[in-house]
């Protein structure tokens, strides 16, 4: 089914995404604790600013400021009884941004990890999981969302609940994971398991991909491992913006525009065709990425030496996706083995 993200993907060799919600909030005054879907209906000219932000900067698309709107979340700030209301404004505040921009850019409606435990091993079904989420995306849709974004899940029935209520809901969708637990998810998923796992889901998300994560090398090692196992989809990279530091009392991301840049050029080299940052990631970080994909000309695909170089070392030796017992195939500072590719 054709849409406006499917149009884009099929015209352009790469799309930038947005940076982070959060970050941004926080300097505008959100308090620590506090549910930032509750702005798109008591301070939505701050959420206006923020996805502004995003489009005046170059994104191609931006996210909704709904990541914790699930009944779940809502519920620790007593609005449970609010999901298709914060949904649905969130969306609609994104779709006049958009609209007045003057250019083509995505309204992706955010969807992240609901904070409970899948069954087995915690207490929320499928059947549950399901139905927060459809919630969820019939208040993005009536809002006018172009597309799901499914973003920080950990757990594959998690993700797989998700792809269910976009198809439920008639919304095109795509989604990520956060493999930051020495190259896998929380849950224990690795890039090569999360790629076999598509293959099983109706309907297919757009794109897939990574986001958030530890750091910038570590999820370049994830896109790697996506094509390694022969990614058929348009791959997502939004990345976090350098390394968190407590500085002055509050939480602080020491990656700057120039550190982005390099990110920015390396994942589309990698094979990323979505490609934005995730925590940290500020207006400045994204027109330096712009700028930099705009003027650097493609490069071969790089192997992890030159990412480390580039971006810093990884979190770990290894990135869980190793096939024997003699040794990882993935190392940090070693080369990757590749096809002619």
């Amino acid at each position: 089914m054709q849409n406006p993200l499917s149009d884009l993907l099929d015209t352009r060799d790469w799309l930038l995404a947005d940076g982070a919600t959060g970050t941004n909030l926080f300097n505008m005054g959100l308090s620590s604790g506090d549910a930032p879907e509750l702005w798109n209906a008591d301070a939505p000219d701050k959420i206006r600013a923020l996805y502004r932000g995003a489009v005046e900067a170059g994104s191609d698309l931006f996210l909704t400021n709904t990541f914790g709107g699930n009944a779940s979340r809502l519920k620790l700030h007593q609005a449970e009884g609010r999901v298709h209301e914060l949904n649905r404004l969130g969306a609609e505040l994104g779709r006049e941004v958009a609209d007045q921009s003057g250019r083509r850019v995505i309204v992706a409606g955010s969807m992240g990890p609901t904070g409970e435990i899948m069954a087995p091993m915690g207490s929320l079904t499928h059947e549950l999981a399901v139905e927060m989420f459809l919630e969820q995306a019939e208040g993005l849709k009536d809002g006018g969302a172009d597309v799901l974004w499914v973003e920080t899940i950990s757990a594959p029935e998690e993700y797989k609940a998700a792809a269910e209520a976009a198809a439920l809901a008639g919304m095109p969708w795509c989604g990520t994971m956060s493999f930051d637990t020495a190259g896998r998810t929380m849950m224990g998923l690795t890039s090569a398991a999360m790629v076999q796992m598509l293959g099983r889901l109706a309907p297919p998300p757009m794109a897939f991909g990574a986001n958030c994560g530890v750091g910038a090398s570590d999820l370049l090692r994830t896109v790697l491992g996506f094509v390694e196992a022969g990614a058929a989809l348009p791959i997502i990279a939004k990345g976090n913006a350098g390394i968190p530091k407590y500085v002055d009392g509050h939480i602080h991301y020491d990656g700057t525009p120039s550190l982005m840049a390099e990110y920015a050029v390396l994942a589309r080299d990698c094979g990323a065709k979505i490609i934005g940052g995730c925590c940290g990631t500020m207006p400045e970080h994204l027109r330096a990425m712009r700028e930099a994909l705009e003027t650097r000309p493609p490069g071969p695909r790089p192997d992890l030496a030159t990412i480390e170089a580039a971006l810093g070392g990884f979190s770990s030796k290894v990135d869980g996706t190793e096939t024997d017992g003699s040794g990882p195939t993935r190392t940090r500072g070693g080369g990757r083995r590749r096809g002619n590719t």
